[in-house]
């Protein structure tokens, strides 16, 4: 059946606050199909907002077979947003995952659908969160996915993993929202690496939740220490390995809070300042 979700849906206004502050992110699209599908799918979900990273064809929006592939989700596509970065797609999130195709060595923690979605209900309540898919060729640079704070891998038959991406955006639209109209209003999954987490339901945890670091100011704060490590001649950069890496995997799984970064960002301009070249 094509009948459009209505917003009139009680349990939907309910969480109003997860649905709204949640955000879908799609890096380089190349198939304008595939981002009216993808409408498509975040409206049948009851999600609307769509986040378009440099797609391949400009005005995307307005491209025929994307209208048709839309399908009646006409509103989400044409208040699709376009940037032309990651980090522009991110400003003002404090939470996000990275879709990807494959299992990572490194990057953040990695988690089944159904476990970042148990994990976003909370953090949606609390602020900005954003879901982020690749390039249907290509997937995600590493660089993207260490940008996030979880990987989402859809555990699909090996022997033809080929997901489109707009059936991807379908799978997580609709865990995210079993997540969200749930009864069970502790989020299972917490920031724990290993998805199972802890519960978070008090009101001391959810007053520190509020006050989640934003992706930029992560990314700038990891942008001081890289350069005091590298000061102290802890990070060579000519040969930097996997440290970075790692003490971004270590951050993500703990959770950033605005004050934390702070501490960290101060350990860093004292490194750099007891070295003589300031911050």
């Amino acid at each position: 059946m094509d009948h459009p979700h209505h917003s009139s849906d009680p349990a939907v206004a309910d969480v109003r606050g997860g649905f709204t502050s949640t955000r879908f992110v799609l890096v380089e699209p190349s198939h304008p199909g595939n981002v009216g599908a993808a409408a498509r799918a975040l409206k049948t979900m009851g999600f609307s907002r769509l986040v378009l990273v440099s797609p391949r064809v400009a005005n995307v929006q307005n491209d025929p077979e994307a209208i048709a592939m839309a399908s009646g989700a006409d509103d989400v596509l044409a208040s699709v947003h376009i940037v032309p970065t990651l980090a522009d797609a991110l400003t003002g999130v404090h939470w996000s995952i990275a879709m990807t195709a494959r299992l990572r060595e490194y990057g953040p923690p990695q988690w089944t659908p159904r476990a970042a979605a148990s994990a976003a209900h909370g953090e949606a309540l609390h602020g900005e969160i954003a879901l982020v898919f690749g390039n249907e060729r290509t997937g995600l640079s590493n660089e993207d996915v260490e940008r996030c704070s979880a990987i989402a891998h859809i555990p699909a038959n090996p022997a033809y993993s080929s997901l489109n991406l707009a059936q991807a955006v379908q799978v997580l639209a609709y865990e995210l929202r079993t997540a969200y109209l749930g009864t069970d209003d502790a989020p299972a999954a917490g920031r724990a690496g290993s998805g199972a987490g802890e519960g978070a339901g008090s009101a001391d945890a959810a007053g520190a939740r509020a006050q989640m670091a934003a992706s930029d100011e992560i990314e700038s704060m990891f942008a001081h220490l890289e350069s005091a490590l590298v000061e102290l001649e802890f990070l060579d950069p000519a040969n930097p390995k996997k440290l970075m890496s790692r003490l971004r995997r270590l951050f993500a799984r703990s959770g950033l809070e605005r004050e934390e970064v702070n501490i960290v960002r101060g350990i860093a301009k004292h490194i750099l300042l007891k070295t003589k070249r300031g911050d």
